[in-house]
């Protein structure tokens, strides 16, 4: 399974689209507004999908939805290079975002019970976090391979390249195994059903309900930062043409992190703290001094970031016990994606005054303190340890 998933997780983000359809939204003569408006219709529509699509996840086969989503992907980037307008984009945002939330919460839990079944959930961290790398991976490829195809064949090129990547992704989708319990299949008798039993489960479990507000609180910050680093490495005073450079090194360094997952995947309360605190300061430091050494303790920051991003899905996926995975694990994106617009409000504000990105960066470096001071004390993770010893005792029995 391991191998599917490391080559859907590359497929899903190879689209060499990424780094220029803000180009052909432009080429194709949108205001800054339309092209704002886009965006926020790609929001939304992620947004509006993501818990009921959780819960159809839960009602009908995990792979099925994995492979059809990049199939609606693919139609939406077809539309794009073959008739170019605003409507055409925006149907494609989305597609694109139908994708998105089908895949979150489906994927995840697919890949837990899976390992479950095995009897190696304990390798979970491990393996999500190598897919993520995987992921990031394909970004860095896709980047790297835009150029050269746009300058060969423009947008119908990499349009093309990246229609194909999705169908590769749909039929590498269904090479998942799928394995699920007599218990679930009972409870997937609706998608309603199942809803309404996984938000139940919320409200009688304290402990699930601090890992699903864990999961944003360390995902959505650096997630939104993430679109702005372009302006971060400008504002340290390098030429244009060394920007990407600078952006690969961040994207090496979140790579880094997805990687580290196994080894850290013990990491008790304090532990985590300490790296969320280390990780804010490492932001805090290098965002603040602005010049290209400083981008480096950014990737070292990021890094960290997505490190604890795989660990917190980890603790999530551990806490839940009934038939609503995907639900809950969607319920937590529907609560990244809230969080992640309140940081681009936050975010657009103080752009807006005099502060300069590598301060604005420093200052979002404050949710991460707070968050690691609310965890030493004990919230968002607490009761991990005993659940895990409860789950042991049972595995022996």
């Amino acid at each position: 399974m391991t191998g599917t998933l490391y080559a859907y997780a590359f497929l899903d983000d190879f689209v060499l689209l990424y780094p220029v359809y803000a180009l052909l939204f432009t080429d194709t003569g949108l205001s800054v507004w339309q092209i704002s408006s886009l965006f926020a219709l790609w929001s939304v529509a992620g947004m509006v999908l993501e818990v009921p699509s959780g819960a159809l996840a839960d009602a009908v086969s995990r792979r099925l939805l994995l492979w059809l989503g990049p199939l609606l992907t693919a139609v939406g980037f077809a539309l794009w290079v073959l008739t170019p307008s605003y409507w055409a984009f925006a149907a494609g945002f989305v597609l694109w975002g139908a994708q998105g939330a089908l895949g979150s919460g489906a994927l995840e839990a697919l890949v837990y019970e899976e390992l479950e079944r095995l009897g190696a959930a304990d390798r979970y961290a491990r393996v999500m976090g190598r897919a993520r790398a995987a992921g990031q991976v394909g970004v860095m490829s896709a980047t790297a391979l835009a150029g050269p195809v746009f300058a060969v064949g423009g947008y119908p090129a990499v349009g093309a390249a990246s229609v194909l990547a999705c169908l590769l992704a749909a039929l590498t989708a269904t090479r998942f195994p799928e394995h699920r319990s007599a218990v679930a299949a009972e409870d997937g008798d609706g998608w309603a059903a199942t809803l309404r039993s996984g938000l139940a489960e919320a409200r009688r479990d304290r402990s699930l309900r601090g890992a699903l507000l864990l999961v944003p609180a360390v995902t959505a910050v650096w997630g939104a930062l993430d679109e702005y680093t372009p302006l971060l490495v400008l504002d340290t005073g390098v030429p244009d043409g060394t920007v990407p450079y600078l952006l690969v090194v961040i994207w090496v360094g979140a790579t880094a992190g997805s990687l580290l997952a196994g080894t850290a995947e013990r990491l008790g309360r304090g532990g985590l703290a300490l790296l969320l605190t280390g990780s804010a300061l490492a932001l805090a430091t290098g965002a603040a001094a602005r010049t290209p050494a400083g981008i480096g303790l950014v990737a070292l920051a990021f890094g960290g970031f997505q490190l604890a991003t795989v660990l917190a899905d980890a603790r999530l996926q551990q806490r839940i016990e009934g038939g609503g995975r995907a639900t809950l694990t969607s319920v937590a994106g529907l609560g990244t994606e809230l969080a992640t617009l309140a940081v681009y409000g936050g975010y657009g504000a103080l752009a807006s005054t005099t502060l300069t990105h590598g301060t604005a960066f420093a200052l979002f470096a404050v949710p991460y303190v707070v968050t690691a001071l609310v965890i030493a004390a004990g919230g968002l993770t607490g009761g991990l340890a005993r659940r895990l010893t409860g789950r042991r005792t049972r595995l022996r029995r």
